[in-house]
């Protein structure tokens, strides 16, 4: 079964950090892009950084300069390293990838989300 699943949320002082992992598990053979999004109560979720399999990340403005994504790919991970984190950060943060996996026989690709991880951050 192919699935995503999120850790490392948390509650944080402001000025603090986080990593945040999504891994994919079951037969993946590429992750070929992954988003990170953020919700909070009674907003749209946000796009926070969106990542392909051979491109660079783009930032949402909100984020430059104090989030990095990076990837593991022999651990098919995708982490979301937040630093200088503020208040308005707090949010349930989504993982959101296309993953190319073998299933019965044959090749596929697919749109996964992750369970999404709370993340607070205190004034």
């Amino acid at each position: 079964q192919v699935q995503l699943v999120e850790s490392g949320g948390g509650l944080v002082r402001a000025g603090g950090s986080l990593r945040l992992a999504c891994a994919a598990s079951g037969s993946i053979f590429r992750i070929n892009a992954m988003n990170w999004y953020r919700q909070t109560p009674g907003k749209q979720r946000e796009l926070v950084v969106h990542i392909t399999s051979g491109g660079n990340p783009d930032y949402a403005d909100s984020v430059k300069g104090r989030f990095t994504i990076s990837r593991d790919n022999a651990k098919n991970t995708v982490y979301l390293q937040m630093n200088s984190l503020k208040p308005e950060d707090t949010a349930v943060y989504y993982c959101n990838a296309n993953l190319a996996y073998f299933s019965g026989g044959g090749y596929y690709t697919g749109d996964y989300w992750g369970q999404g991880t709370q993340v607070t951050v205190s004034s």
